[in-house]
């Protein structure tokens, strides 16, 4: 025999498991996709070593090229949150109809989301930034 309090506390302790196994893929999520972000900005960085070089050229600062790459994997954050918020609604619209459970979405954890997304972009395309950032001119306009 088992008392109500002791079911109660033995689902809490099921959704306590459940809530940091779902928290764990959360943070390894993050993780991968600031390693991918980071990895694009890389590559994009390499890839426009010679328009870096003509920009520079021209007169463009440090910043505004620093400016530029971050506004990049700001908005690469972003597209990868939105696109988040959009799976993980779709897939709890799903579990839920399956378990008939009633669907309800805080609004408060898409603009969490959201933020997260800008910050991973951030912190991921800070150095490949500033890397491009600090490219001598003359050695990027001979770069092929």
């Amino acid at each position: 025999m088992q008392t109500n309090e002791q079911f109660v506390e033995q689902i809490q302790n099921v959704l306590n498991t459940f809530t940091g196994f779902i928290t764990g893929i959360a943070v390894i999520s993050l993780v991968v996709g600031a390693i991918g972000i980071a990895n694009i900005m890389l590559v994009s960085v390499t890839e426009r070593t010679r328009e870096i070089g003509i920009m520079k050229a021209v007169g463009f600062q440090n910043r505004d090229i620093l400016q530029l790459f971050l506004v990049e994997a700001v908005i690469l954050g972003l597209i990868g949150s939105v696109v988040g918020i959009l799976v993980g609604i779709l897939g709890g619209y799903a579990v839920t109809r399956v378990l008939d459970l009633p669907f309800t979405f805080p609004l408060e954890w898409a603009v969490i989301a959201v933020v997260v997304g800008i910050v991973v972009g951030v912190v991921a395309g800070l150095y490949p930034a500033w890397d491009g950032a600090r490219t001598d001119p003359i050695e990027a306009l001979r770069y092929e």
